[in-house]
C-alpha cells in the first residue's frame, strides 16, 4: 500500500473541468483508516419509484425466505440474492388517490389526493438537513423523463427534478463560465474528452498510487470515457436525418420514448456521483407515460398496457417492458458491486429502495406496495412477506435506512420503528 496521501476532496483540474476522484486507500491518513465517522465511511441513499406501478404476479416468489423459485422481474437480480430483500404486504397508511400517490411515496403525506393536500419533507431531504454537507452536492433529484421529481422540502415544497443526463453531467464535471462550459460541450462533440485536459494531472497522481488505487482510478477514467461517448452519441442521433427507407425508423435515446436508452445513462450518472462521493442522497423518479417504448413485441402505449384488465397479450408487453426495468437496475447495483472502497463495496455502502406508490396500476389502488431493498449492507432476507393487515409501514423502512445512514432517529413520518428483518 503507498505511502502516499491524497486529500479526499482532491479535483483535477483544467479550464472548465472540476473532476473529482473516487474514494482511493491513498486518501486514508498513513495508509490506515482514521476513527469511522460519517466522513470517512461514506454510507448512501438512493431511492426510485416506477410511477405507472410494478405487476405482482411477475414480480413476488410463491415462497418466502432466501431460498425463493426467482420470477421473470427477480430473475436479472439473482447474482444479488443475499444482497437484497423484497417485502410484500407493506404500505402508507393513508396515502390514497392513485397516481396522485407518487407525491407522497418518500414522504408519505396523508391523502394527496386531496384539495387541501399540503405536503411534508421527503425522507432523503430529511437527511441532506443533516448529511449534505458533506458532499459537493447535497443531494441529486433525478427523473428519466420529466415526470416531475420524489423530493420535497420541509416546507412541502417540490424540488425540481433533472431529466437530462448531459446537464447533471455538467453539474458533475464541468465548472467556470458558461463560456468555458460551453467549450467543453463543443469538445465532447468533436470527440475529445475531458481527460485529455486533465492528463499530466492524472499521471501525476498516478505515478504515486498504489496497485489498488491505479486499478480504481483506471475504472474511474474509463467510464468517464465510455459515458461521454455515450452521451455524444446519443446528441449526434438527435441531429442526424433519419433515412427514407420502407423500414421503421430507429429509435435513440432522443426519443423520448426509449427510456432504456435514458434510463441507462441517468444511471451512468448516478453510478459516477456516488463513486466521487459527489453526492450520498439520489433519488430518481422512473420512466412511465403513454408512449410506446422500442422494445420488441411491445406495440401499444406503456400506460395503457398498465390498465392490463388482465387481458394475456397486454400483460405479456408489459412483461417486456418491467423486466427491462430490472435488466438496467441490475447492471447498476452490479457496477456498485464491483467498485470497492476499502474493504466494502460501494454497493455494500448504499442502500437502495425500489419500488412503486401504486399497488396495483390496473386498479389504481395504493395498498400493498411492492418494495425492495437492496445493497447497504443489511442482513437481507430474500422474500419478506407480511399479512397485509399487519405488515409495518413503509416508512420502517425510511428509519432503517436513515440509521444506515449513520443518523440518530427512530421515527419518519407514519414508522413505527425499524424494519427488524434487515437487521
Amino acid at each position: 500500500m503507498s505511502r502516499f496521501h491524497l486529500d479526499r476532496r482532491t479535483f483535477l483540474r483544467g479550464t472548465g473541468i472540476a473532476l473529482a476522484l473516487p474514494m482511493l486507500e491513498s486518501m486514508r491518513v498513513g495508509g490506515t483508516a482514521r476513527a469511522a465517522d460519517a466522513a470517512d465511511v461514506p454510507k448512501r441513499m438512493l431511492c426510485m419509484n416506477f410511477p405507472l406501478g410494478i405487476h405482482r404476479n411477475f414480480l413476488y416468489p410463491k415462497k418466502t425466505g432466501t431460498d425463493f423459485e426467482s420470477t421473470p422481474y427477480l430473475e436479472p437480480l439473482d447474482e444479488f440474492r443475499g444482497q437484497f430483500s423484497i417485502f410484500g404486504g407493506m404500505q402508507h397508511p393513508d396515502v390514497d388517490g392513485g397516481h396522485s400517490a407518487t407525491a407522497s411515496f418518500l414522504t408519505a403525506a396523508p391523502h394527496p389526493g386531496g384539495s387541501s393536500f399540503k405536503n411534508t419533507i421527503s425522507v432523503d431531504q430529511y437527511a441532506a438537513e443533516q448529511i449534505g454537507h458533506l458532499t459537493r452536492y447535497g443531494s441529486l433529484t433525478l427523473s428519466i423523463k420529466g415526470n416531475g421529481g420524489l423530493s420535497w422540502s420541509r416546507d412541502g415544497v417540490m424540488i425540481p427534478a433533472d431529466d437530462s443526463p448531459s446537464k447533471v453531467f455538467q453539474r458533475l464535471f464541468m465548472e467556470g463560465s458558461k463560456q468555458e462550459q460551453a467549450q467543453q460541450v463543443a469538445r465532447l462533440r468533436d470527440g475529445q474528452s475531458i481527460m485529455d485536459l486533465v492528463r499530466d494531472q492524472a499521471k501525476r497522481v498516478e505515478g504515486k498510487l498504489g496497485k489498488r488505487d491505479k486499478e480504481t482510478l483506471d475504472q474511474y477514467f474509463t467510464a468517464v470515457r465510455d459515458l461521454e461517448g455515450r452521451l455524444v452519441k446519443g446528441e449526434d442521433w438527435a441531429k442526424r436525418p433519419k433515412p427514407k427507407v420502407d423500414v421503421k425508423k430507429p429509435n435513440d435515446i432522443s426519443d423520448k420514448a426509449d427510456f432504456v436508452g435514458r434510463t441507462r445513462l441517468m444511471y451512468d450518472m448516478i453510478y459516477l456521483a456516488l463513486q466521487t462521493d459527489s453526492t450520498r442522497l439520489v433519488t430518481v423518479q422512473m420512466a412511465g407515460d403513454a408512449s410506446v417504448p422500442p422494445i420488441d413485441g411491445v406495440d401499444e402505449g406503456w400506460h395503457p398496457l398498465s390498465h392490463h384488465g388482465r387481458d394475456p397479450d397486454k400483460l405479456e408487453q408489459l412483461k417486456k417492458i418491467e423486466v427491462e426495468e430490472f435488466k438496467e437496475i441490475a447492471n447498476l447495483m452490479g457496477r456498485l458491486r464491483d467498485s470497492n472502497e476499502g474493504d466494502e463495496s460501494i454497493l455494500d455502502r448504499t442502500s437502495i429502495l425500489f419500488g412503486s406508490n401504486l399497488g396495483d396500476a390496473n386498479s389504481h389502488h395504493n395498498r400493498n406496495l411492492p418494495i425492495i431493498v437492496a445493497g447497504g449492507g443489511f442482513k437481507h432476507q430474500g422474500h419478506v412477506g407480511y399479512d397485509q393487515a399487519k405488515a409495518p409501514p413503509v416508512c420502517n423502512a425510511f428509519v432503517s435506512m436513515l440509521q444506515n445512514l449513520g443518523l440518530e432517529t427512530d421515527e419518519f413520518a407514519s414508522s413505527t420503528g425499524t424494519l427488524t428483518e434487515l437487521g
